[in-house]
């Protein structure tokens, strides 16, 4: 398994144009079939990762008001929530008897949160559970609290690491174009701040996941923008650990009606793509969360060599009507009967259990 920084990339790397050749004209089966050249290449040893964990979203009140999010709830309604730490604990005690290692805390940008709230509730989580590891806050939770509390993103991200907080996921990203930005996320950080806050975790010696929620008002020239964003920071960093895509699920929101969805084809192809293109990203995450376990498992053909989580708890996806869920025992048997060898890790790529 690799988790490490990106390795050198080769001397001959896809170009944008060629990418977005393959991505609209790219016969399915030959992009997938090199994809997957590139995967053995990456990971020769036959294993398919996964991790155990949970989703735990804190409060779903949100200033941001995106139209594609079926989940938050406008603050000052009374219709949302925020867990309080007893809530957030049991959480944590149940994920780890279910041999979860790590737990992705992430919530709507709320008024009412600052640094203050954060750092007490990672340091309560650590002195409390220490062998969890916190994969918390995308990029603009990042940018809100720092706005909330007067400080920059560097001594946020110092403050909070302080507290307790291990890597970063990649949210937030939906497609790193500005265009798309303000037509799906206006009130959301431009493309350069949520890179930003990228750059500075990984300069402090975090890891981080990078992501792209594609086939909501983006084109395919701008699916691949989105990639050369994220290869140009990883050949600047080296942080990232994994590349996630995933297909805009309508159900419930503002952009539902006339919407219509990505393909689980159109998402076999990006993902295989984004293998061939991010050369210097270790890992490739199929999305069965939004895809569904049978289409997860065809993306071990497509260049992915990790199903991601088994999703103890998930409610963002949920609320747009799209709900799957997994065991560990089923996740083993997907990834056997695709002919590899699932391995249990933890967020950083580190093996925790072999399943020969």
């Amino acid at each position: 398994m690799s988790g490490g920084p990106g390795a050198e990339p080769p001397l001959t790397r896809l170009t944008d144009a060629e990418a977005l050749e393959l991505l609209e004209h790219g016969e399915l089966l030959d992009v997938g079939a090199a994809a997957d050249d590139v995967r053995r290449r990456l990971h020769p040893g036959g294993e398919v990762t996964f991790i155990v964990d949970r989703n735990i979203n804190y409060t779903d009140y949100c200033v941001s008001g995106c139209c594609f999010c079926a989940f938050y709830k406008t603050p000052g309604s009374g219709e949302g929530y925020l867990l309080a730490t007893a809530d957030i604990h049991r959480k944590i005690e149940e994920t780890l008897a279910l041999g979860g290692t790590a737990i992705m805390m992430q919530g709507g940008l709320s008024p009412d949160l600052d640094i203050e709230w954060f750092e007490e509730v990672f340091s309560g989580i650590k002195a409390r559970f220490p062998q969890i590891h916190l994969h918390c806050l995308s990029p603009p939770e990042v940018a809100h609290i720092a706005r909330q509390s007067g400080v920059n993103i560097e001594e946020t991200l110092r403050r909070l690491r302080a507290a307790g907080l291990d890597s970063l996921p990649g949210g937030g990203a939906e497609v790193l174009v500005d265009r798309v930005r303000r037509a799906i996320s206006p009130n959301k950080i431009p493309t350069d701040t949520w890179l930003d806050v990228m750059r500075v975790a990984h300069g402090l010696g975090m890891r981080t996941t990078a992501t792209m929620m594609f086939g909501s008002l983006d084109t395919p020239a701008e699916r691949v923008e989105h990639l050369r964003r994220i290869r140009d920071l990883q050949d600047e960093t080296g942080g990232f650990t994994a590349f996630i895509p995933w297909t805009f699920q309508a159900g419930n929101t503002a952009l539902e009606e006339g919407h219509v969805p990505a393909t689980g084809v159109d998402y076999l192809r990006l993902l295989a793509v984004s293998r061939l293109y991010l050369d210097n990203v270790p890992s490739v995450q199929a999305s069965w969360v939004t895809q569904g376990l049978r289409v997860g498992q065809v993306g071990l053909a497509f260049g992915a060599n990790d199903m991601g989580s088994t999703m103890i708890e998930e409610n963002v996806v949920k609320a747009a009507g799209v709900s799957h869920t997994i065991t560990v025992d089923e996740m083993v048997r997907l990834i056997r009967a695709a002919g590899f060898i699932p391995v249990q890790r933890d967020t950083l790529y580190r093996e925790v259990r072999r399943f020969d």
